[in-house]
């Protein structure tokens, strides 16, 4: 059991790295902008060396007219809240990992039987609602760039930060498939209504009987 928590650990370890990491850093995607190459993140855009804070601007077409004027407009703040929905899905996937790496740890420590499978269980449950928000960014990010970013430029691909979100997620979710102490708190639920059942039935047994010898 041990070694299945501390793996699944390790693997919590390593994704929350990589959530950080890619959330970090400025490689989600390259192409090349007025025949410079170009890369972009979640928080900056960088060319000819330099770095500048996260537009939905950069690259846009012109209007000259000002029905189109607004339609861009509209279009661009459709790209701002997509960009502010990746970064909030990747920090709050960081966070949860956080916290289920801490609850993996403390359920080392020399508690009950009881009380250990509880902070494992809540392991678990972190560890899923992690995975569950780095795919919700993913899918966010990669939807947008497929549909829109991707028709901006020409020549582009996606980049290595954006594959360390990819591998974080299949940590993440290794890592609570890893975690004995979910499992365990299900099967320890089925067994106390299996118990439950049989009291139950048990009961009603022994009240007919009763009645019966009333009668």
């Amino acid at each position: 059991m041990y070694s299945f928590m501390g793996g699944g650990l390790f693997c919590a370890i390593v994704g929350n790295i990589l959530i950080v990491v890619s959330t970090a850093t400025d490689y989600w995607m390259q192409y090349r902008l007025s025949g410079s190459y170009a890369h972009q993140g979640l928080w900056r855009y960088c060319m000819a060396n330099k770095c500048y804070m996260q537009t939905a601007s950069i690259g846009a077409p012109k209007w000259s007219n000002k029905m189109g004027s607004e339609i861009a407009g509209a279009v661009l703040w459709v790209v701002q809240a997509y960009w502010n929905a990746t970064r909030a899905f990747m920090i709050l996937s960081g966070i949860a990992c956080f916290a289920g790496i801490m609850a993996g740890i403390l359920s080392f420590a020399h508690f009950s039987a009881f009380e250990r499978f509880s902070r494992s269980f809540a392991a678990g449950i972190m560890f899923f609602i992690s995975t569950l928000f780095v795919l919700l960014a993913m899918a966010i990010y990669t939807g947008v760039t497929l549909s829109f970013l991707g028709k901006r430029f020409g020549d582009w691909r996606f980049s290595w930060s954006y594959i360390l979100g990819w591998v974080a997620m299949l940590m993440t979710f290794f890592a609570e498939c890893m975690n004995p102490g979910e499992w365990l708190e299900v099967a320890n639920l089925k067994q106390l209504k299996l118990q439950a059942a049989e009291s139950f039935g048990q009961e009603i047994i022994r009240t007919f009987i009763r009645s019966m010898r009333i009668a």
